[in-house]
């Protein structure tokens, strides 16, 4: 589990973040949502320590973020899986070596070990039979599974998912959405999403915490958002933007029916 208590944050005299709390839970899809400028980055960037907040404290099971020694930092970050967003996949590597980049970084494995760990996670996505393709090669849906299989390679307690249907057609978005799902459960893994589609937040949002200009808005599950009365909330998720298919716009609409 991660919480975070009161989490304060400013560049300069812009105040990006201000007294934020919330429970991750593990076996759990916790996704933040909200729109541009809300903190969302700024406050994943907290919670995996790439950015420190002013005020406020991180606990990881129970062990809070400042007050790790240099050695327990270094083995959070290597129970942390990262989707970024454009997937980061190098482009001079095939999916076999993408994959496989972080067991040559962080383990003394074998190439017989290396090899197994990697082909299992590439079926377990779904990408039996691509190893010696490059990213060029694959499609959009593809490179983003190959993310994830690289984000769990090291079998992370901890999966941060930046924007993981950005730029995917919604049926491959609810591909990816689903295997997120999946794997979660599966692993019991932390799981945050930063996400603005509405789509995801009603097929696999466990736990929602609605970010607005830097204020914790509301919190709850993708039931309780059915029958939520905050206005701010509502006209976010009503934003014609966000209805990207037939079946969440009517589920939208039922919810103030």
């Amino acid at each position: 589990m991660i919480e975070i208590q009161h989490i304060s944050k400013k560049f300069d005299d812009k105040v990006v973040l201000e007294d934020i709390s919330a429970k991750f839970k593990p076996g759990m899809c916790n996704l933040i949502i909200g729109a541009s400028g809300s903190g969302k980055t700024v406050l994943t960037k907290c919670i995996v320590d790439l950015i420190k907040s002013d005020k406020g404290h991180i606990f990881f099971d129970g062990v809070e973020l400042d007050g790790m020694s240099k050695e327990e930092r270094k083995e959070l970050r290597n129970n942390i899986g990262m989707l970024f967003q454009g997937n980061a996949l190098f482009d001079s590597m095939t999916v076999l070596e993408n994959v496989r980049f972080p067991l040559d970084m962080f383990t003394d494995f074998s190439e017989a070990e290396k090899l197994e760990k990697v082909n299992k996670i590439l079926a377990r996505v779904n990408l039996e039979g691509v190893n010696d393709k490059f990213p060029a090669e694959i499609s959009g849906g593809m490179k983003k599974r190959v993310g994830i299989a690289r984000a769990l390679i090291l079998n992370p307690k901890y999966l941060f998912c930046d924007e993981p249907n950005s730029g995917l057609d919604p049926q491959t978005s609810m591909v990816i959405d689903k295997l997120i799902h999946e794997l979660t459960i599966e692993n019991n893994i932390t799981t945050i999403v930063v996400t603005h589609d509405m789509n995801s937040v009603m097929e696999i949002g466990d736990y929602i915490l609605y970010l607005h200009q830097g204020h914790k808005e509301w919190e709850g599950s993708k039931k309780d958002i059915i029958y939520c009365k905050n206005d701010l909330l509502n006209n976010f998720i009503f934003a014609s933007e966000f209805l990207q298919d037939a079946k969440t716009q009517r589920m939208l609409e039922d919810k103030i029916n």
